[in-house]
């Protein structure tokens, strides 16, 4: 079993010295990185669907600071990501958009240590460039000629409009749950909704092609992201080090631009 080390590799040490560790670490076909021709180390890193943006940029710093590693990243569900975590699926690091989805992974013994909360996000309504079906409420959702599309209830994101949807008395149903916050937001995008209930940094990211309606009370109750090294990596160090950069100051300000509330 991998564990850290005691000191914590800093992501703005010299690209060198990580590209050292990392030679030394080696990397193994079965583990979450692994060493490729000309000592090219890749980093797995498993993460919410609405980190895409975030986690994108992030990398590409990683990457540039530290010669030779390239960052793979997967997004998906929480829920979907965590369960393979637990499975021991190859991964170096794990981001998950909620605290019950990081904690299926720490109770299947694949976090090396307690994870750490790396930012927060609140659900909005987002409704189609020009709003054709003239929604100007959380409470307009319950029209019977209004079609909203929402996530599975598995992922963070549903949960949280299961929730809310509850609790504001709403007795229309979502048309379609879609497997992820992103996918969530598509089907409005493109018009196949007159809704959609996503995060605020998913509504951020799509401009111009949304509006976005506040969803009373959301803001009171946000979700947490946690973020962990795997107990399966096989190079822990490099783990540690973007987790360290996602944590930094760079990465907090890539968050924040990013529409994410502090941690």
């Amino acid at each position: 079993m991998n564990r850290r080390p005691s000191v914590r590799l800093s992501v703005v040490a010299p690209a060198t010295l990580l590209v050292a560790t990392l030679a030394a670490c080696g990397g193994g076909d079965d583990g979450g990185s692994e060493q490729g021709g000309g000592g090219n180390t890749v980093l797995r890193v498993q993460a919410a669907a609405s980190l895409t943006d975030a986690f994108d940029q992030i990398a590409e710093e990683f990457e540039s600071q530290n010669e030779g590693v390239t960052v793979e990243a997967t997004y998906d569900s929480s829920g979907t990501l965590a369960e393979q975590a637990a499975d021991q699926a190859p991964g170096d690091v794990l981001a998950t958009a909620d605290e019950n989805s990081m904690q299926t992974a720490v109770d299947g013994d694949a976090v090396a240590e307690g994870p750490e909360i790396f930012a927060t996000n609140t659900l909005v309504v987002v409704v189609p460039a020009g709003n054709p079906a003239g929604i100007e409420s959380f409470d307009d959702l319950d029209a019977d000629d209004v079609t909203y599309v929402a996530c599975v209830d598995t992922a963070p994101c549903g949960a949280i409009a299961a929730t809310l949807i509850e609790d504001a008395g709403l007795t229309n149903e979502p048309s379609s749950l879609e497997p992820d916050v992103r996918a969530t937001l598509e089907r409005v995008v493109a018009d196949e909704a007159d809704a959609g209930l996503v995060y605020t940094t998913d509504a951020m990211s799509a401009g111009d092609d949304v509006e976005t309606i506040e969803i009373p009370g959301a803001a009171d109750d946000p979700t947490s992201y946690p973020i962990g090294v795997l107990e399966q990596s096989e190079d822990p160090e490099a783990a540690q080090a973007f987790v360290d950069l996602v944590l930094s100051d760079y990465g907090q300000g890539v968050l924040s631009d990013a529409g994410f509330g502090s941690p």
